[in-house]
């Protein structure tokens, strides 16, 4: 898939992409492979397979309609999915939660070479920030972070009644749903849909849950503590 493929999939849903919204993915690809020399930030360097397995997949719910309004970004490494996001719906207002600082860099870089607004960075993990923004975001998306059951009481405490926890994972993503049931029920959401589709010849699945009832005030627990004792 190259980028011109991009654009064909993004107008099939009404997302009509401008030669500056293109331009902003070329710079992005170009200082994502001059980075990733430097620093670990993805194995996925050449040109065609960062468009499809990181462009086309971070924009995949996008696409399918539910992302609006304020959405978190947990663990994004490298900017994904949220500022592919970014550069399709600039009218997103995106917090990305980034632990590593070197990672941080990188990002805000980014967002500076591509002139993009309404989007920041913030340097803690997730667990902590939640005292500052609990339930406050439409969305909280996470792309292959952690297991299920620890993602969720990572992300659902930041999700406002009625927004949409979605966790992007891989071929085991309804194992890791059905694992993860009691968590998710006690963090307050409900599956609402699955989007179960191929990238590539890798299995992709999007776990969608809505919040319907608030977070107990004990959850998010310290790290430790959710690592060694899932819900």
């Amino acid at each position: 898939m190259n980028l011109s493929d991009l654009k064909v999939e993004c107008g099939k849903k009404g997302f009509n992409l401008s030669d500056f919204q293109i331009e902003q993915f070329e710079t992005y690809i170009r200082l994502l492979q001059e980075w990733n020399e430097k620093m670990n930030l993805t194995a996925i360097t050449e040109y065609n397979e960062i468009v499809e397995k990181h462009f086309f997949d971070s924009i995949k719910p996008l696409l399918d309609g539910r992302i609006c309004g304020k959405l978190c970004d947990v663990g994004s490494g490298a900017g994904f999915p949220s500022i592919p996001m970014k550069i399709v719906d600039n009218t997103l207002d995106v917090t990305i939660l980034e632990p590593l600082n070197k990672r941080c860099t990188f990002l805000n870089e980014v967002i500076n070479k591509l002139n993009l607004n309404n989007i920041k960075v913030i340097n803690k993990r997730s667990e902590e920030f939640v005292s500052e923004k609990r339930e406050s975001f439409d969305i909280v998306i996470a792309r292959a972070v952690a297991n299920l059951s620890m993602l969720s009481e990572l992300c659902i405490p930041h999700v406002r009644v009625k927004g949409y926890f979605i966790a992007m994972k891989g071929d085991k993503g309804i194992e890791e749903s059905n694992d993860a049931k009691n968590a998710v029920d006690i963090l307050g959401c409900k599956l609402e849909a699955i989007d179960d589709y191929k990238i590539s010849d890798f299995r992709r699945i999007n776990l969608i849950y809505k919040k319907v009832k608030n977070t107990p005030n004990k959850y998010p627990r310290q790290f430790s503590k959710i690592k060694k004792s899932t819900l």
